[in-house]
């Protein structure tokens, strides 16, 4: 972390403590992180090396502190944390106290090593795993039902208790790609985003709050419009996987549809807010391409980031920190995808990362400046990516590495 960083947690830590102990902390407006989005910054998504997520359940902070040093060792300034939602609210009326003082616990652990926090909130599924609270399905009555509005508003409002008393918290997420866990139609999605925001504004005022879905409302017609996203958030969020999002039908690993689809689908995104000023978060990045060596990993994190940067791309939050410990039983993708190894050895992918932070980090986004095309004018899988293969320029499918 640089002198600037520091110099900038520390001050608003002192002015925090300084506002505490005069009594008016409760009035003045929430102290918070910097969050100016016209600098770049690199975060991860952090996956605990030791018992992975369930670990809030089976709550130990001694490998955490490890992690979080091996993290901030990177270069890093910022971390995506995982509520499991039915782990905090198992209840309808109930939000467990002990999950609310782990997370104290950790955003504290992170303060002390100037990583702010980016925390996700109904989550939901995550890895390809579902968290469902007891009292919920996977179905639209998640945007809709009353009662289940009425939890995830007592959610928030116990979050936020918490959230005010540090300085190094960027905001919320809505979740870990609500849409994958839970689908409505856009007008059902849009009004409840519209509704939530309001919620967590009125909450924690002054922070960045997101909502960070996958590919695909971007690319078809499900659950919240790319309209909607792109007026709602002050950053919108993009999660870009080759592997996931298709661009493997269309060239190989080291090939253009791979390498800059973070700059492409920025683009995509912008294009619906007619702006080639609009920040964009690439929120969750890797390959999750079987078989590549950390040597191609790395290769493909300096390519896809620098075409992003020369894209104006403002914020980076690899996916993710840590290897995945096998002895889960995940998608056998997911024990290889981290920067570090599970006993903290940085590979060779986590070197590269820490060489971008060091090159980029606190600097100037640059927005492009070239005339911003129109957005597909239907939405499925086929007519968005041939918009991106039009605006990177590669037509020839047939050319494959």
């Amino acid at each position: 972390m640089n002198r600037r960083s520091f110099l900038r947690s520390s001050a608003a830590s002192a002015a925090f403590l300084a506002a505490r102990q005069s009594g008016i902390a409760d009035i003045l407006p929430a102290i918070i992180p910097d969050l100016n989005v016209n600098r770049h910054r690199f975060g991860v998504n952090y996956t605990p090396s030791h018992d992975w997520w369930f670990c809030w359940n089976n709550w130990n902070p001694s490998p955490i502190e490890k992690d979080l040093d091996a993290i901030a060792s990177l270069h890093a300034d910022h971390m995506r944390i995982m509520l499991i939602w039915p782990y905090f609210q198992p209840n309808l009326t109930w939000i467990d106290p002990r999950m609310i003082d782990r997370l104290h616990q950790l955003i504290s652990l992170m303060q002390q090593r100037h990583l702010d926090a980016l925390i996700t909130v109904f989550t939901g599924q995550l890895s390809g795993w579902f968290f469902l609270p007891p009292f919920n399905k996977p179905n639209s009555g998640f945007y809709t039902d009353p009662k289940i509005k009425a939890a995830q508003l007592l959610l928030i409002q116990k979050l936020a208790a918490v959230v005010r008393d540090h300085p190094n918290v960027i905001g919320l997420d809505l979740g870990n790609e609500l849409n994958t866990c839970w689908q409505a139609s856009t007008t059902d999605g849009d009004t409840w985003m519209q509704w939530i925001f309001s919620q967590i504004n009125q909450s924690m005022p002054g922070h960045l709050n997101v909502n960070g879905v996958d590919q695909q409302p971007w690319f078809t017609d499900t659950t919240f419009s790319p309209e909607s996203l792109v007026t709602q958030q002050r950053m919108p969020v993009m999660h870009c996987y080759p592997y996931w999002s298709g661009a493997l039908q269309y060239g190989g690993a080291m090939d253009p549809p791979s390498t800059k689809l973070l700059a492409a689908m920025a683009t995509l995104i912008r294009s619906y807010a007619s702006t080639s000023q609009l920040p964009v978060w690439a929120g969750e990045f890797n390959t999750c391409i079987p078989g590549l060596t950390q040597k191609q990993q790395a290769q493909w994190l300096q390519f896809a980031v620098t075409a992003a940067i020369q894209q104006g791309v403002n914020w980076f939050t690899y996916w993710d920190s840590h290897d995945l410990d096998p002895k889960f039983s995940f998608n056998p993708v997911e024990y290889s995808l981290g920067l570090l190894t599970n006993s903290n050895q940085v590979k060779q992918q986590g070197y590269t990362f820490r060489e971008l932070a060091i090159a980029y980090a606190g600097k100037p986004v640059v927005y492009p400046t070239s005339t911003l095309p129109a957005p597909p004018t239907s939405r499925n899988n086929n007519t968005t990516w041939q918009w991106m293969l039009d605006w990177i320029n590669w037509n020839d499918h047939s050319e494959k590495a």
